[in-house]
């Protein structure tokens, strides 16, 4: 079946010895907040067991909002995904696109004339990001991700790393801790994405910057109005069934609001051929990328699914049989304020006019002759 899939647009970009490993462990006792909760043996977990994690929610609120209201995503089951994702034996197959956005997001990081000491990778996954760092880039490397099974199965890297089990929207770390943070394709799925920004400048030192891809709102839209066509023709009425994601627009807004300055965000796409809808299916599922929304439908119908296979096939098939998956992917770059960064010139302090600027051709044009 890999096959018979094609990525387009794409631009390509072992783990640390026992030692290493050791010295890492010892040294992330500083790392972490007072009152985290660390337990297990091959990699730390920051999960609260269930007797603990029902004391913090009483007492920290007797008015919690109901699942689907304030939380549209059911974080337990997108852990369950992606732990039952990790032990596939053709996990690799379904990971193409996290390969690819995490060269992507690298490629950023080494624009950056600079050696990071400390680094957080949120949603590491695999390790996607740190396969391709290098100790001249990042010294030492904190890989974080909420479901322990991504962790048996690390890709290797050449940066002394340790891994950490936790949940990315109550990160454990203390505040002033990390000289870089990077994400790649984790934050679409938390469920308070404002409370996780703040998270991320909170552990950052000053100067620090953070470096992130996340899903776009013009992902699978062609698997979305499949489905949706399909649905309302065999069933009268449609769910979704494809999770929301966030727009554009509003990033910059968020991170602003957050603290960052001197932020960089774009947008690109990557389009994926597939033989058909049931592949696409297939691998999202193989990435851990089913749908985890609360107001989800259980179940499709077998002839809302064959219906929305032809319409899909019917609507934007190519003409080699194959049909397209549109992944829109949003990356953003924030820096946490210090006092030696470049600052913007006081509001009315420049010397030339922007309308001045027509003159310039003909000024250069008299002066060569």
């Amino acid at each position: 079946m890999a096959a018979g899939r094609m990525l387009g647009e794409g631009r390509g970009g072992g783990g640390g010895g026992g030692g290493a490993a050791r010295i890492m462990a010892a040294a992330a006792g500083s790392l972490w907040r007072s009152g985290a909760v660390r337990w297990g043996g091959g990699c730390r977990r920051l999960w609260a067991p269930p007797a603990a994690a029902a004391a913090s929610s009483s007492s920290s609120s007797s008015s919690s909002p109901a699942p689907g209201v304030l939380s549209p995503f059911d974080r337990r089951l997108k852990r369950k995904q992606k732990n039952w994702a990790a032990v596939q034996a053709q996990r690799a197959q379904c990971e193409y696109l996290r390969e690819e956005v995490g060269g992507r997001v690298a490629d950023r990081l080494l624009d950056i004339p600079r050696t990071f000491p400390l680094a957080l990778d949120l949603g590491s996954g695999r390790g996607y990001i740190a396969q391709h760092l290098t100790k001249e880039i990042v010294e030492k490397l904190v890989q974080v991700d909420m479901a322990e099974n991504v962790f048996k199965n690390a890709v290797e890297s050449e940066v002394p790393t340790i891994n950490v089990v936790a949940d990315e929207e109550f990160l454990p770390f203390k505040e002033d801790t990390f000289d870089l943070v990077v994400s790649s394709l984790s934050l679409h799925w938390v469920n308070d994405l404002p409370k996780a920004f703040r998270e991320i400048h909170q552990v950052l030192k000053p100067d620090g910057v953070f470096i992130g891809s996340m899903f776009g709102g013009d992902t699978l839209y062609e698997l979305r109005c499949s489905l949706q066509l399909a649905e309302l023709e065999r069933e009268g009425g449609f769910s979704p069934h494809v999770s929301p994601f966030t727009a554009v627009s509003d990033l910059g807004h968020l991170l602003s609001r957050t603290g960052f300055n001197t932020l960089t965000v774009d947008t690109d796409e990557i389009q994926v051929n597939y033989p058909g809808l049931f592949e696409i299916m297939e691998d999202l599922q193989g990435m851990g990328e089913s749908n985890c929304s609360w107001n989800r439908k259980p179940l499709l119908h077998r002839d809302t699914m064959l219906a929305a296979a032809a319409i899909y096939r019917e609507m934007y098939g190519n003409s080699d049989g194959t049909v397209p998956a549109t992944f829109q992917i949003f990356y953003m770059i924030g820096w946490k304020f210090h006092e030696s960064q470049a600052k913007p010139a006081q509001r009315g302090s420049a010397t030339v006019s922007l309308g001045d600027l027509a003159k310039i051709d003909g000024l250069l044009t008299r002066e060569k002759k």
